[in-house]
């Protein structure tokens, strides 16, 4: 039974790649990152979502917790895992002993076949506010690095945690950026650490809540990666186009204020819901499809920012699915890609085929809920002259010209796939 769903899955899954825009073949999105939060009670089993992941070219999961279902499920695919260090772990695995035991349970019982390359202790911990939460946040990710250190296992897995864009105290310009005062002493030492250890700093950037909170005064294009003006850093005289960018230099040039100028930056969470309640501004599919869909050609490009052109840009898209027990407002539900039958949240360019799973009822913890973080000023228009790079609404075709995906071969290649699935 469980190989004739599999194989029905399959069948019905290769169909929805062919015209799920944006996600056309896999080497399109390969360099892409997914958040895989499970606050739901009708998720697909991990054995299902595999498939899923492995066939829209997915090769970074990051999860909210270390759950061995869904390691085991995913050994042997070469995906790479950060997993999660739940905020209620961060006085426990201060000592010694319970660090080593999470880590031999979570992490080491996992390896090599499942590839988890990185452990993040603690979500947007600073945002809270709670010096007890503050406080044991460092020596929980030192003890959880002390453990990997005594296991061996430190060259392969890092240690870091996931901060909120609201610890920046300014955004605007982003050549101002800077973390806000009151939290300069807790987070100089966490970047000593992340300098020591080679692990990288990850954030948690939403231009859509910056919308949200001020649609009169932020630009809808801006935010879309849609084409418009842009805005003029006078600082640098570097011109941006979007606010992602914009908000990912304004975290490089905080670090740099604090003399962490080489610390690798990664974007830990972004993405656009594709539903929201009334008073949520800007949360509907067609806007989740262009932020989205635009933001898969960005990292297909494998451009950097303005401020570093040559950085890989390390996006995790928040979600893969929509988590139907999220608390919250009606957006929190519905940031996935994916509903939970596998079939796509919202049309990227084409229409979808419905393709079905089983049900895994899963529930874990998982993020969005950032603040937009820092000063959300009024765009500043460029000079005369001067225009964005002409991002435009995402289509199958834009995207794959973009990335170079060109030729028949990958046609006949996802086309015999599809025959052999069927004929199994």
């Amino acid at each position: 039974m469980a190989t004739s769903t599999s194989f029905s899955y399959c069948s019905s899954l290769f169909l929805s790649i062919l015209i799920i825009s944006g996600f056309v073949f896999a080497e399109m999105v390969n360099s892409m990152g997914i958040n895989y939060g499970q606050i739901a009670n009708n998720l697909p089993s991990p054995d299902d979502v595999v498939p899923l992941v492995k066939s829209i070219g997915i090769s970074k999961i990051k999860l909210y917790d270390a759950d061995p279902k869904v390691l085991k499920a995913f050994a042997n695919t070469g995906v790479q895992f950060i997993v999660g260090l739940g905020n209620e772990y961060l006085t426990k695995v201060q000592d010694p002993a319970q660090a080593q035991n999470w880590v031999k349970s979570n992490v080491q019982a996992h390896l090599p076949a499942t590839n988890i390359t990185c452990i993040f202790v603690g979500n947007e911990v600073l945002t809270f506010n709670d010096t007890s939460l503050s406080n044991n946040l460092l020596p929980a990710m030192q003890s959880v690095h002390a453990a990997l250190v005594s296991l061996n296992l430190d060259k392969q897995v890092t240690v870091t945690t996931a901060h909120s864009l609201s610890i920046l105290e300014t955004s605007f310009p982003p050549s101002a950026g800077a973390f806000r005062q009151d939290l300069t002493g807790c987070i100089t030492p966490i970047l000593n650490f992340h300098s020591k250890t080679g692990s990288p700093f990850l954030i948690n950037a939403y231009p859509y809540f910056a919308y949200k909170s001020n649609p009169k005064q932020v630009p809808l294009d801006y935010v879309l990666f849609q084409p418009n003006s842009g805005s003029l850093d006078s600082g640098t005289n570097l011109h941006y186009d979007n606010m992602l960018f914009a908000q990912i230099d304004a975290v490089y040039s905080a670090l740099a204020a604090l003399g962490f100028k080489k610390l690798p930056v990664h974007i830990s969470e972004t993405g656009w819901p594709s539903k929201g309640d009334e008073d949520e501004a800007g949360a509907t599919p067609e806007n989740a499809k262009k932020y989205n869909g635009n933001l898969i050609k960005l990292i297909c490009q494998k451009k950097g920012t303005p401020l570093r052109p040559g950085s890989d840009l390390n996006i995790y898209v928040f979600a893969l699915f929509n988590e139907n027990m999220k608390p919250g407002p009606t957006s929190e539900r519905n940031f996935g890609l994916f509903k939970p039958d596998g079939s796509p949240a919202y049309s990227i360019g084409l229409s979808v085929s419905n393709s079905s799973f089983g049900n895994g009822n899963s529930s874990s913890n998982s993020g969005s809920g950032s603040g937009s973080g820092g000063l959300v000023n009024p765009i500043t228009p460029s000079p005369p002259g001067t225009s964005s790079s002409g991002y435009l609404a995402i289509s199958s075709a834009a995207v794959t010209e973009s990335c170079h995906v060109i030729g028949l071969i990958p046609m006949l290649v996802v086309f015999l796939l599809m025959k052999h699935v069927l004929s199994s």
